[in-house]
């Protein structure tokens, strides 16, 4: 165990470490830091590789194991109604407490932090019950999908525009460390039953839209008028002693967030022990290990993000916006973006989930680099934004237009981890460091941070969805080059292959006829 944990830790070195070095760099030359805001930085960055380190081994070990076997006892029950209660209940308790939440709740001004998460849980709780419905009935992930999202484009012509960048980023950081490795494993329970591998991946993608619809009809019902924003405040911190206060005194607050997060997940299990799995007592002795693990690694993540991240983002943004030429946020915000989403816990999980589901077939460096490079574009697009004031229809609108096109020329396996990836990259960096930096650029450039730098989180979730499906295109276009295919035979040549690993040339011979 402790071997396995090493390698965690020094997984988590290579995902930290490029970011921490650019954010030297920037200190150094166009963003010069107070040393104590450094010293919170640092700390920071210390506290991620060990939390990111402890959290990929728990969820292997307890979060996956749990929600899998609970989606394959749930899947394979005939009594729709109790089902479809248990899941909304799963997904409005497991959302309530999801830490990314909790930080754009209280970035929201005006709306009530209680009232957005409310809302956001009960979109969440509704759309996982669609999702298992949708498997059930072997409805198409890509039918689904159009249907919700033309949905989405229809309500947002009447929403406020204030609301509009708050919608869509709740639809990102809902799908955060403690609901997406718990969400996939449940729908991988779900698609074992059914048998079909292709129902691994989209349960993330349908939960994402749940929120933004929620809090669309909460906007339609606010006034919008009382819409007003509250600078954020950095903390002063002078001393490596008043750094340390720092993180001392926020450490209460995650470690209540995170019991809060995982108490109805482990209860939810524990009823299922109890009454229908019957697990020996050895796996059930190494899924409280993996608990333990999970709930050490997301308190020493989130004490890192929150309290180092933070201040640290937003200083970076408004001191390079004052000190550099604007354009320059655009290129710069784009290596962040590049490296920050490596940072992010629940990429780990769903690049892992792939590469098992797939046999290798698809490998985690090509999803990662494929997210890098959504997220790096994702940013510039967000920094083009806060500098010249566009609104963010004007991207929403031909981006999701764009991925939904490609939903009908790509295998629909890279569709699915699309759409999934989509939730996972906006994450709790992107909330806790993406949306500040943003929001100090915004600010200061004098522009208005709710219209110009929220949406950040929006960009992130939409962005992997179309460089992840135009990998699908790469992947299929090579094969069909390798295997003499006509272009009809690429897609099922890919599914194929993806899902029999050991392809060989009479199959490919097959598939061609």
């Amino acid at each position: 165990m402790q071997k396995i944990l090493k390698e965690k830790i020094m997984e988590a070195v290579s995902s930290v470490l490029p970011i921490t070095v650019i954010v030297l760099l920037l200190s150094f030359t166009l963003a010069p830091m107070p040393i104590g805001t450094l010293v919170l930085f640092l700390l920071g960055a210390i506290l991620l590789i060990l939390g990111m380190g402890f959290f990929s081994l728990g969820a292997d070990l307890s979060m996956m194991p749990m929600g899998e076997q609970m989606g394959r006892k749930l899947g394979s029950s005939g009594k729709m109604a109790v089902i479809a209660l248990i899941f909304f209940f799963i997904g409005f308790t497991v959302t309530i407490a999801e830490p990314d939440l909790q930080v754009l709740a209280g970035q929201v001004p005006a709306v009530p932090d209680m009232v957005i998460i409310l809302t956001v849980a009960a979109g969440v709780g509704v759309f996982l019950v669609l999702a298992m419905l949708r498997m059930r009935k072997g409805i198409p992930l890509r039918i689904t999908l159009l249907v919700l999202y033309a949905l989405v484009f229809l309500l947002s012509i009447f929403v406020p525009n204030e609301f509009l960048a708050v919608a869509f980023d709740s639809g990102g950081v809902t799908t955060g460390p403690i609901t997406v490795p718990f969400i996939m494993a449940l729908g991988a329970g779900l698609a074992a039953i059914k048998g079909n591998d292709d129902d691994n991946f989209g349960v993330v993608a349908i939960c994402s839209v749940g929120p933004i619809l929620a809090v669309m009809v909460l906007g339609l019902l606010y006034n919008s008028s009382e819409i007003a924003y509250t600078p954020f405040q950095i903390p002063t911190v002078e001393t490596s002693q008043d750094a340390g206060r720092q993180f001392w005194q926020g450490l209460p607050t995650y470690l209540e967030e995170v019991f809060l997060g995982l108490l109805p997940i482990v209860v939810f299990f524990l009823v299922f022990q109890f009454v229908a799995l019957k697990l020996g007592r050895r796996p059930l002795i190494k899924i409280g290990v993996g608990i333990g693990y999970t709930f050490i690694g997301l308190v020493l993540f989130l004490t890192g993000a929150n309290v180092g991240f933070m201040p640290v983002g937003y200083f970076l943004g408004e001191t390079m916006a004052q000190n550099a030429p604007s354009w320059l946020l655009i290129p710069l915000g784009m290596v962040v973006g590049y490296f920050i989403v490596a940072a992010e816990p629940a990429v780990h999980v769903l690049n892992r989930q792939v590469e098992e589901v797939t046999s290798g077939a698809i490998p985690q460096r090509a999803i990662g680099l494929s997210l890098s490079i959504g997220v790096g574009i994702s940013i510039g697009i967000a920094m083009l934004r806060v500098w010249l004031h566009i609104p963010i229809y004007w991207f929403l609108v031909p981006g999701y237009a764009v991925a939904l096109g490609l939903m009908f020329k790509v295998p629909k396996i890279f569709t699915a981890i699309a759409f999934d990836s989509g939730g996972v990259a906006s994450g709790p960096m992107t909330a806790t460091f993406l949306l500040p930096f943003a929001m100090g650029a915004c600010q200061a450039l004098g522009g208005d941070v709710l219209m110009d730098a929220f949406g950040v989180v929006a960009m992130v979730a939409m962005t992997p969805l179309i460089t992840i499906q135009v990998l699908g295109l790469f992947y299929q276009r090579k094969l069909a080059r390798t295997k003499d295919v006509t272009e009809e035979e690429e897609k099922i040549l890919v599914d194929d292959i993806i899902e029999y690993p050991d392809y060989t040339e009479e199959v490919a011979a097959d598939a061609k006829e």
